[in-house]
């Protein structure tokens, strides 16, 4: 299976500073900007805003 680079993995990283991340994939043709989303970080046992990593 070829790699695709039009959908490619990305890390999430806590801007909590706790180190925790997530692995997704996203589709740099329609957002082409860095990812913020809002998940939980089991550390804190809060819900924070997780940034794109590069």
């Amino acid at each position: 299976m070829a790699r695709n680079d039009l959908r490619p993995v990305i890390k999430l990283k806590s801007t909590a500073g706790t180190g925790h991340t997530y692995v997704t994939r996203k589709n740099r043709r329609n957002h082409p900007d860095r990812l913020t989303l809002r998940k939980y970080d089991p550390t804190i046992r809060q819900h924070v805003l997780f940034r794109e990593e590069r």
